[in-house]
Formats: structure tokens, sequence, C-alpha cells
């Protein structure tokens, strides 16, 4: 989900969160040092009140936590802010001061008395509030939260429960949930039910150290579907239609997972289909939640795959802080390409990965082991961990080889099941299977910044047994160390050869039998770096990024970018058309579509979409024989990409007519 809001407003916003986060209290005449240190949480006892049909929770939550740091005095907890806290009272039943933040799901507490390093010590809070999605979420402009009488979910994200060192602090959980009769609680762990006058009692007990934090409240029975040996139970509501689809899928996407990363968390999944607002999809230990728009009408296979691979990357394996990040999201987003490759052969992961590449290099700044700057949930925030992460793994792949590779993700689960990993432990795993120091690896992709746009010379002379190729790899990054791929197209047979490209300037020679006649630096496209083509790639995809959440100026200066340097881009020409049409400029959109027909026909669906937007212009501005022209022209193309022909078919037979403004 894009964050409309920019980043100096986030800045703004952490400044006026920490002045009301302080003490309202006078200074005292001899002050003390308040001290706010690392929390560890150990365990959450959550027993919580839960009535859809108004919409009500009312909560206690046990904590039990250990300070890393020795005299703290504070500690900061998340918490949704529709919710009221009562009260916040320590072991020995002692109220506990605390300030909350209005612009932040911030809670701080403050200790009567310091506390001792790696003494555990119990916090209780007591709530209850409304959560009915309206409310302003935790994350902007995505609902984490909503109780309703048809069906409720409550996420981890969503800060339902007091929440310490999010995304990245393990606990276990013991969940004890009322709710009315008529309704069920699907949660992760060992369940018992217990009934009681007119309300059902759920209880969950997850004993692993993972992320069992979130639940969700149903009515009826799932539809069930078992296949390939496994269960799953899919509560899908709008799109029970795709329910037997989407659970054949998830089948064959954890036996897939299963020979790669060992035994998953739990092999039978519980599904449930959330709100058109809420996150695409989320994963908890043994529970899925999907979005009705991301289920769609066809099996959406990469969200499938990125959601299930995720019940070991996060669930079973997480990162020990938000700045390693890229390994839970990385891995996720690179097994989709994995399961691409099982599904549709080497070269549709091939394509995915290009895709990727393009997303990775979107974003610049900062380097990825300094993600927990980035928004959560932002644009950013995903082409960095998930995009440049998946991208950095494909580059180790290719670097370590596909044996190593493969051995070094079941040593990664060998080692860490149930625990929190870091950068360097992936490393060391790396360097331990595949024999190799990867140290100059890790510090080019995960500590620093930038791809390089590799620039190759050579001359070839003739030699008594052939030819030998004497070259020059240059590019701009001088720290830069890594090995990449020459592949030289002879009269004979092609040689390859690897050479290791070290800072900005890289000499090579190479000896062929056959008269070279092409030289291809990186042929298979394994190192992330700049191109022209990649140029025009990301500055279409920053447009798009920028147009989706309004930023048309941004976004057209991003598309002209791409203009300058592939004036035929169809793709940039459509994009720019697509802005004006969605301003209402007319005779603009026009004119690009125009050029986007005119052009290189890349991707070839533009060319489809381009006669349908004509055709929709012409029906806006009063030219019916016009506009039908134009969807008997898509139609012509048989390309069907996005729906294209059940569009142009539905306005042959009525005109399309803009959506109403309101001003």
């Amino acid at each position: 989900m894009l964050l409309p809001s920019p980043r100096l407003n986030r800045i703004i916003l952490m400044a006026i969160s920490a002045a009301a986060l302080a003490p309202a209290q006078g200074i005292p005449s001899q002050p003390t040092e308040r001290r706010t240190g690392r929390m560890l949480v150990e365990s959450y006892k959550i027993d919580a009140e839960i009535d859809p049909k108004a919409q009500t929770i009312a909560a206690n939550v046990q904590v039990k936590a250990i300070p890393t740091d020795d005299h703290q005095t504070t500690a900061t907890f998340e918490l949704n802010n529709a919710l009221t806290l009562a009260r916040v009272v320590d072991g020995d039943n002692q109220q506990i001061a605390v300030s909350r933040s209005q612009q932040e799901p911030a809670t701080r507490l403050t200790f009567p008395t310091p506390l001792s390093k790696n003494q555990p010590v119990t916090l209780t809070f007591t709530y209850d509030g409304k959560l009915t999605g309206q409310e302003e979420s935790p994350i902007y402009g995505i609902k984490l939260v909503s109780l309703q009488e048809a069906s409720s979910f409550l996420l981890y994200p969503g800060r339902w429960f007091p929440v310490l060192d999010y995304a990245a602090g393990r606990f276990t959980a013991d969940l004890k949930i009322t709710v009315p009769d008529g309704y069920r609680v699907i949660a992760s762990g060992t369940e018992s039910e217990e009934k009681l006058a007119g309300k059902t009692v759920y209880k969950f007990q997850y004993a692993k150290p993972s992320f069992p934090g979130s639940i969700a409240i149903v009515q009826g029975e799932p539809q069930t579907v078992s296949t390939n040996g496994i269960t799953t139970k899919l509560y899908f509501r709008a799109k029970k239609d795709m329910a037997q689809a989407y659970g054949e899928e998830i089948a064959r996407a954890l036996v897939f997972f299963t020979t790669l990363f060992g035994n998953p968390p739990k092999t039978n999944l519980t599904v449930i289909e959330t709100e058109d607002s809420a996150p695409n999809g989320y994963s908890a230990p043994g529970i899925l939640f999907f979005s009705p728009k991301a289920i769609g009408t066809t099996v959406a296979q990469n969200l499938v795959a990125n959601q299930v691979s995720r019940q070991w990357w996060g669930n079973m394996v997480s990162a020990i802080t938000r700045n390693h990040l890229w390994i839970d999201n990385g891995f996720a987003r690179y097994s989709e390409v994995l399961y691409r490759e099982q599904t549709d052969g080497a070269g549709a992961g091939e394509t995915a990965m290009k895709d990727i590449y393009v997303e990775a290099l979107t974003v610049d700044n900062p380097p990825l082991i300094q993600a927990a700057r980035l928004e959560d949930y932002s644009p950013e925030f995903w082409a960095a961990t998930a995009g440049k992460g998946a991208a950095v793994i494909n580059m180790l792949r290719w670097v370590v080889g596909e044996d190593n590779f493969k051995t070094i993700l079941g040593k990664i689960f060998e080692q860490f099941a149930w625990k929190s990993i870091h950068t360097e432990d992936v490393r060391k795993i790396a360097e331990a299977v595949s024999g190799q120091d990867l140290r100059a690896f890790f510090i080019q992709w995960i500590e620093s910044t930038g791809a390089p746009e590799f620039r190759l010379e050579y001359t070839v002379f003739r030699t008594k047994t052939g030819f030998r190729i004497m070259g020059k790899v240059n590019q701009d990054l001088d720290t830069f160390r890594m090995p990449v791929d020459i592949k030289v197209e002879t009269e004979g047979n092609p040689e390859e050869k690897r050479i290791d490209v070290v800072g900005t300037s890289s000499e090579f020679v190479i000896e062929t039998f056959g008269k070279p006649k092409t030289i291809t630096l990186d042929p298979q496209g394994k190192v992330l770096r700049f191109s022209d083509q990649m140029r025009v790639a990301v500055a279409i995809r920053k447009g798009e990024q920028l147009q989706e959440i309004g930023e048309f100026t941004d976004a057209l200066k991003e598309y002209q970018k791409a203009l300058e340097v592939a004036r035929n881009s169809s793709l940039a020409h459509y994009r720019v058309g697509d802005l004006f049409f969605t301003q209402n400029n007319y005779q603009s959109a026009a004119n690009e579509l125009r050029q986007s027909l005119d052009g290189d026909l890349e991707p070839k669906w533009t060319e489809v979409w381009a006669h349908i937007r004509l055709g929709q212009i012409f029906d806006v501005t009063g030219q019916r024989d016009r506009a039908v022209n134009e969807y008997k022209l898509a139609l012509r193309t048989k390309d069907n990409t996005y729906r294209a022909l059940e569009e142009a078919s539905k306005y042959i037979q009525k005109p399309y007519e803009r959506k109403r403004i309101n001003n």
C-alpha cells in the first residue's frame, strides 16, 4: 500500500510524538537520569472479550518481558490509538505511570524504580474500545483490524495488543478469546473451547517463539480442500467460488517449499478472506489472510507463493531487528521466483527477476542494513527489503552455485528454526557451505548503496593458435567488487569466462580459437546494474508509484526521464497518456496514446489498452463511432491482458462514462 504523506511529515510527527510522550510533571530540583533501554518480550497472556456485532473489545494482557539494560526506567510499547488504556500494573499490582502519543501508537511506561538487566518483569495492560476498521490505522491507509458482524480480523501489525520490538521481537502466547455464540475464533496454536451462557471461550496456546498475534472471528463452516495429503480450510465469503482453486495452489506451494526449507510450522493451513482495504496478504503461524481484491478471479500465484513461504520466512526464522528485514521479505519475494521456476520453467523465473531488479533499483537509500529507517508498508520499504533483498539473494545463488544455494537454505532453518537471525549469520552460513569469502559481496549489497553501470572496452588480436581479446570493464563505484560473466560468440563454439570486477576499472584477457563475433558482459543479467534499458524501466516504475498516490507532477517528470532515453517507448507514452486521461486532459492523452501505438509496443499489452483508452476518450467527448472503432481495434489484437478484451466488448455494447468528481 502506498503512503501519501511525505517523509518530512513523518519526521515532524516523530518530533511531535516525542513531545507528546514527555511526562506531564514539573522538573524536579535534583533530576535523575531516565534510561530507555531495550526490552525483550518472552510471552503474552491475552484475555479478551470481543463482540463483533457491537464492534467492541475489552482485554487484559499480561506481558512477561526482560530488560536488556541495567537501571532501565522507561519502556515504550505500541498499542492501537483507538483503544482506551485504563491502567498498567506490575507483578505486585503496583500501577505504572503511562503517557501516550496521539500521532503514533506509542505508549511509554515510566517505572517507579529502575529495572535490573536480565531480571524478568510482568506487566498487565487493561484496555477496551471499538475497532470498526474506520479508525486511523497504525500504518496509514491500510486496514489491519476490523470487527464486523459477518467476519472480523485483528492482525499483529494492527497493534490490537501491546507490541514491543515490532516485527522483530519473537514471543510465545496464550490466548483466551470470548465471543458470542455463533462465532468461531481462528488463531495460532493448540486450540480448546468452553461453552458459557450465550458465549464461547476459545483458548489457544502457542509455545514456539514466533508471531502468533493475529486472529479472525468467523461464522459458518469453512470450505475444505484436501489435495497432496494437505487439508486447507478456507473462510471465503465474496470469493467462495475461488476457494477450491486456492486450496489446491496452497497445497502445491507447501509441498514445494517443504522440499527446499524442511518441514513447515504447520502442514494444514487456514485461510481467511479479509477486506479490500486490508493488506493483499498476511501470514501468521498456521493462518493466511487474503484480501478479496488480491484473491481476484484467477489464482494469484505470486501471492500464494509469497505468503505460504512466510510460514518459514518470518514465522519460523525472522530478522533480529528491523534493519535485517531484507532476510524475511527478500526470501519471501524470492520464493515467488523459485515457485515460478518450479511451475512454469526457468524462463518464467528469469522474467520475474527482471521485474524485481527494476523494483530494486527504484530506491537507492538507505542501504539494506538500515531498513528500519523506512516507513513500514511504503513503496520504498518493499522495493528495498523485498525487491532488493530478492535481488541480492538471486546474485548470491549465482555466486555460490545451485547446489550450495539449496544447502544454504536448509542450513538456515537447521540452525535458526524458531530463532532470530542476523545478516552476519546468513553470510557465515553461505561462506561455510560455499568455501568462499563473501564479505565484499555482503558489504556491497547489504551495507552500501548504489548499483554499477558497466562500460566495456576491448581489442581483438590474432595469435598463432586463434584470437586474444584484451579488454577492460569500467564502472563508477570505487569500492565495488563482484564476479561477472563474459560471453564471446565466435565462428565456432561460444567461449565464457568469469572475471572479477574490482574498483572502477578491471582488465581481462580471453583466448578463443574461433574469430570473436560479439562480446557480451553479464549475458544472463545476473548483476543488479543500470543500463539505458534499465534506466527507462526504473523511471517508469517510479512514475507509476507516484501516480498511484496522486503525485501527478512528479510522476510526469519520471515518465519524461524515460522518454529522454527512449523516445519510442510505448510504455512510457502510454503511462503519460493514462496520467493525462486521469486528469481529464483528453487531447494530450490522445496524443500520447497515438505515440504509444507508433512506438516499440513493449510490453505487448500497451497496444490493446491504448485502443481502449482512446475509445473511452472518444466516448467522453461524444464521438461514439470513433470510440466503437477503437474498441474493435482492441478486440483484433486478441490480447486479453488485464481482461482487456472483456473491457472492450463491454464498451462496444454500452458507451464509457467518466466517473463523477465531487469537488
